[in-house]
C-alpha cells in the first residue's frame, strides 16, 4: 500500500529506522560521546548506533569502558526507540502535541507493531507502553535489591535502569567486562532478567491478549500458538542444554541448584537477549549448534525480538506435521491456517537461508579466519547477527569495514523483518491478476 502516492508503508518504515540509526551514528561520533573524549570512527559509531536501534547487543567496542554517560544515554534511548518501535514514539507524539492520529500514521503503527487491523491503534500503542514502562520500571527496582549492596545507590540504580531496559528490549547491552559471567552464582539476579527477557519477547499482542482476558476469556490463535511454542521452546532448551552441558557440572564453584539456574537463563538468552552466564566459546558443539537455532527462531511477531519468529517455526511444523500424516489443513486447536500463512512462512525461512547463505559466503572471503577455527567461527556471528542476539565466538571485534556493513545490515533485516526490507527495494505491491495460468503439478522429493 502507498502513502500519498509517493513511499510505501515498507519503505516508510525502514526509512524510520534508518532515520534514527543515522542520528546515533552522529550523537555517537561525538567526542562528548566517549569516555576519552576523543571522537569515535564513523564506522564503530555506525556499528554500535544499528546494534543499538536494532536491538542485538553486538559491539566492536567496549561498552562500559568506551563509551561516556552521555555514549550510555544515546544507545539505551536507542535501545528503548528500537525495541518498542519509533512509530509507537510518533503516535505518542501526535497525542502529546494535541493533534489527531492521521490515515497514515495509523497505518504505519499497525505494520510497525504487525497489528492485524488499524483499528484502535492509539490505544494499543497507550498500552504498549504503558505495559512497557511498569515493567521495565519494576524490573529495575527488583535490579536494585541485588546491585545497591553490590554498587552503592547511585551506580546500582543507573545500572538497575540500563539492565532492565537493555533485558527487556532484548538488547543484550551490558555494562560489565564479559557479559554477566560474574553473576553465575546468583540465581536471583538471573531469574528477574530472564522475566524481563521473556516479558519483551512475548509481543505486545500476547499481552494484551492476556491482559484482556478477565474480559472478554479469549485468547486469539496468535496467541496461543506464540504461548504454545514459546513454552515448549524454553522446555526443550532446558532439556538440551542439560544434555549437552551437563548442567555445567564442571562449573565446581557452583552448587547444583545454581547449576540449574544457569541451565535455565541459557535456554532463555539465546532467542535475541543476547546475554550470557557462560561465554559461547565454553559450550559443548553440540550445546553452539543447538544455540544457532535458537538464535535463528527468536521471539514473538510484534515484541522487542529479531529472527524468524516463534509463529513462523510453529506453523511450518503443524503444516509439515499435516502432510506427513496426509492431511489437507494444517490446524491448531480448532483453527485452520490460511495458505498464506503457510506460503508466507515458508517464503520467510528461504529468504533467510538465501541471506544468511550469501552472507557468511562474502565473510569466509573478507575475514580472517582464526587457525584451529572452522566455519562455525563465522556463520555462529552471522545467526546472531540476524537473530539480533549478540553473541560471539571471536569474530565481531575483529570484523573489517566491509563485515562491519555486512553485520549492519544483516542486524537491520533480522529487526525491521526480511519482508519490509525486500519490499521497500523492490518497491512491491499486491498486483490484481488479470488472468491465472493452467496448474501442473511437478515431483516433490
Amino acid at each position: 500500500m502507498r502513502v500519498q502516492g509517493k513511499l510505501s508503508l515498507p519503505q516508510i518504515l525502514t526509512l524510520g529506522f534508518l532515520t534514527i540509526i543515522l542520528v546515533g551514528t552522529i550523537l555517537l561520533s561525538l567526542p562528548i560521546a566517549s569516555r576519552d573524549g576523543t571522537a569515535t570512527s564513523t564506522i564503530n559509531s555506525f556499528f554500535t548506533a544499528t546494534s543499538a536501534t536494532c536491538v542485538t547487543g553486538m559491539t566492536v567496542v567496549n561498552t562500559a569502558l568506551h563509551w561516556s554517560l552521555f555514549g550510555k544515554i544515546v544507545i539505551l534511548i536507542l535501545v528503548e526507540i528500537g525495541g518498542l518501535g519509533f512509530m509507537t514514539f510518533a503516535v505518542l507524539m501526535f497525542v502529546f502535541m494535541r493533534r489527531k492520529v492521521d490515515l497514515t500514521t495509523q497505518l504505519l503503527t499497525q505494520q510497525s507493531l504487525n497489528l492485524e487491523t488499524f483499528a484502535n491503534t492509539r490505544s494499543v500503542v497507550f498500552l504498549v507502553v504503558r505495559l512497557s514502562l511498569a515493567i521495565q520500571l519494576l524490573g529495575a527496582l527488583l535490579l536494585l535489591v541485588d546491585f545497591y549492596p553490590r554498587y552503592g545507590l547511585k551506580k546500582g540504580i543507573g545500572f538497575s535502569i540500563f539492565h532492565s531496559i537493555s533485558a527487556f528490549c532484548n538488547a543484550g547491552f551490558d555494562l560489565f567486562d564479559n557479559s554477566l559471567v560474574r553473576f553465575q552464582n546468583d540465581p536471583y539476579f538471573l531469574f528477574v532478567l530472564t522475566i524481563l527477557i521473556i516479558s519483551g519477547s512475548l509481543g505486545f499482542l500476547v499481552w494484551k491478549d492476556i491482559l484482556l482476558y478477565h474480559e472478554d476469556h479469549y485468547l486469539s490463535l496468535h496467541t496461543k500458538l506464540a504461548l504454545t511454542t514459546y513454552l515448549g521452546l524454553i522446555v526443550l532448551s532446558f532439556g538440551v542444554y542439560l544434555l549437552t552441558e551437563g548442567n555445567f557440572s564442571e562449573n565446581q564453584h557452583l552448587d547444583f541448584f545454581q547449576r540449574l539456574m544457569n541451565t535455565y537463563f541459557m535456554s532463555v538468552t539465546p532467542r535475541t537477549a543476547g546475554f550470557y552466564t557462560v561465554a559461547p566459546t565454553h559450550i559443548s558443539m553440540g550445546g553452539m549448534f543447538f544455540t544457532m537455532i535458537l538464535m535463528l527462531i527468536g521471539g514473538t511477531p510484534g515484541s522487542t525480538a529479531g529472527g524468524i519468529k516463534t509463529t513462523t517455526v510453529g506453523i511450518l511444523l503443524i503444516r509439515v506435521w499435516a502432510t506427513l500424516r496426509g492431511k489437507r489443513d494444517a490446524t491448531f486447536m480448532g483453527r485452520r491456517f490460511t495458505n498464506s500463512n503457510v506460503s508466507r512462512s515458508l517464503t520467510l525461512v528461504f529468504l533467510v537461508a538465501v541471506v544468511l547463505s550469501v552472507a557468511t559466503l562474502v565473510l569466509t572471503l573478507t575475514e580472517k579466519i582464526p587457525q584451529h577455527s572452522g566455519i562455525e567461527y563465522i556463520m555462529f556471528d552471522v545467526v546472531s547477527a540476524f537473530g539480533t542476539t549478540g553473541y560471539t565466538l571471536g569474530l565481531t571485534p575483529h570484523l573489517t569495514v566491509i563485515g562491519k556493513l555486512i553485520f549492519a545490515v544483516l542486524m537491520f533485516m533480522g529487526r525491521v523483518g526480511v519482508f519490509t526490507v525486500m519490499y521497500s527495494l523492490l518497491n512491491s505491491k499486491r498486483p490484481e491478476d488479470a488472468f491465472r495460468y493452467p496448474k501442473e503439478n511437478v515431483m516433490i522429493g
